[in-house]
């Protein structure tokens, strides 16, 4: 087991983002993943994280920031709206899925009720530190269990849909 992503695991994320139409992110997440933009510019020996790079390169990225001027990346753009008003204008329009990528923003989306489904990708590699992913949630919410994938490497993907209260 690796502690890095595989082709397996460079293949579902592609795969996943390559059906989306938009992905959100906040500031930090947001530039951890200008990583990319830099190898879709100067690809590396990996095909895998080659074709990561381009798919993530076309998709549209929607940054949430209070401090950030401007996106530095031709697919990306600032919001014009807070989080939740984005969210619901996003999901009147036509189209396939609204990614969520930031640890943040995931945790005001399901304390508006405004996440539908979510996937939780478990690795068998434990830190010992690093922030809780569900620890600002306001009240107790129930989610069902619609389908799982295990990888080789060990990880396994949970494929959730938000129940009603």
């Amino acid at each position: 087991t690796s502690n890095s992503a595989d082709e397996e695991l460079h293949g579902h994320y592609t795969d996943l983002l390559s059906k989306a139409d938009a992905i959100l992110y906040g500031r930090t997440t947001y530039q951890l993943m200008q990583y990319w933009q830099n190898l879709y510019e100067h690809p590396g020996d990996d095909k895998s994280a080659n074709d990561f790079a381009s798919v993530i390169n076309r998709l549209e990225k929607i940054v949430f920031s209070h401090t950030l001027k401007e996106t530095g990346w031709d697919s990306a753009i600032l919001s014009d709206l807070p989080l939740a008003q984005k969210v619901m204008q996003l999901k009147q329009q036509p189209g396939n899925d609204i990614l969520i990528g930031s640890r943040s923003l995931i945790i005001q989306l399901l304390n508006t009720h405004l996440i539908d489904e979510f996937q939780l990708c478990i690795h068998p590699i434990i830190y010992g530190k690093g922030l809780m992913l569900f620890d600002k949630i306001e009240e107790k919410q129930f989610f069902k269990l619609l389908k799982t994938k295990q990888l080789r490497s060990g990880a396994i993907v949970m494929y959730y849909q938000c129940a009603p209260q």
